[in-house]
């Protein structure tokens, strides 16, 4: 009896024919098709970049870690958290993570010398990208705005925080301007992208459209050395104009400028 060979069969799976555009990007474009599905690898995949992003949401902020790491430096940093309890209250509660506990308030509230910029290093919804970045972005920043003759508040390191939080901490500290590093929203395509939002005058009741932002700071996206001289640029033309959002006049200039009123009451 003769023995039948197997016929290998064409793979079900058909590439696109732009998938040569996926090495600029690291969206999930040109995936290929098998018959009106995904190929079982783009599927896996996909899966594999939920499961990811669920972890950043879920994963705590190391900030033992972190505060250590200033310190390292010779950085004053000093440890609060909002007014949401637990992950879950701050899931939750959108609103509570914009407002300080009761303890983080007296914190803050003793008698400091006001700095020109208050940096404040707060989870958001991806404490990977936090730990991540935040310090690389602060090793270029500090120095940076140092040299320009600005006082740097103590860094302020803020657990189940928002971006508006950076409000109430800016006005308890007298803060002229402050600096939100935080983590962004994680995506499909990356779980570990810091966010910078930069409000002049910080104090409860600003809206968005006062600040301004950087965003996709890590790996693969905008480098932090980068996104730390965005910042200073940003700064300068701040401390120019008085104002900062929407309402800041032209695109902050490719090398931070002289920042003209540093160290003012």
């Amino acid at each position: 009896m003769t023995e039948s060979k197997a016929v290998p069969l064409p793979s079900p799976a058909q590439p696109d024919r732009w998938a040569h555009l996926r090495r600029h990007t690291d969206a999930r474009i040109a995936l290929g098709h098998a018959g009106s599905g995904l190929p079982t690898a783009a599927h896996l995949a996909f899966q594999a970049a939920h499961a990811q992003a669920r972890d950043a949401v879920h994963t705590p902020l190391d900030a033992a870690a972190l505060l250590a790491a200033l310190a390292e430096r010779g950085w004053p940093a000093v440890a609060v958290t909002s007014a949401a309890t637990d992950r879950a209250a701050y899931l939750k509660r959108p609103d509570l993570g914009r407002q300080l506990s009761e303890e983080s308030q007296r914190r803050l509230s003793e008698p400091v010398r006001a700095p020109d910029v208050v940096l404040v290093i707060g989870d958001g919804l991806s404490g990977t990208a936090v730990q991540a970045n935040a310090v690389a972005v602060l090793d270029v920043l500090i120095p940076t705005l140092q040299a320009a003759g600005l006082r740097v508040g103590p860094v302020v390191v803020a657990e189940q925080a928002r971006v508006a939080l950076g409000d109430p901490v800016g006005a308890l500290l007298q803060a002229r301007a402050s600096v939100v590093l935080i983590g962004e929203r994680p995506g499909l395509s990356a779980a570990d992208s810091l966010g910078l939002y930069l409000t002049w005058e910080p104090r409860p009741g600003r809206v968005d459209s006062e600040r301004n932002c950087i965003s996709n700071v890590r790996v693969g996206g905008l480098a932090p050395a980068a996104a730390a001289a965005q910042a200073a640029a940003l700064l300068g033309a701040m401390f120019a104009q008085q104002r900062s959002g929407i309402r800041l006049d032209s695109p902050a200039p490719a090398a931070p400028p002289e920042l003209p009123g540093a160290g003012a009451p």
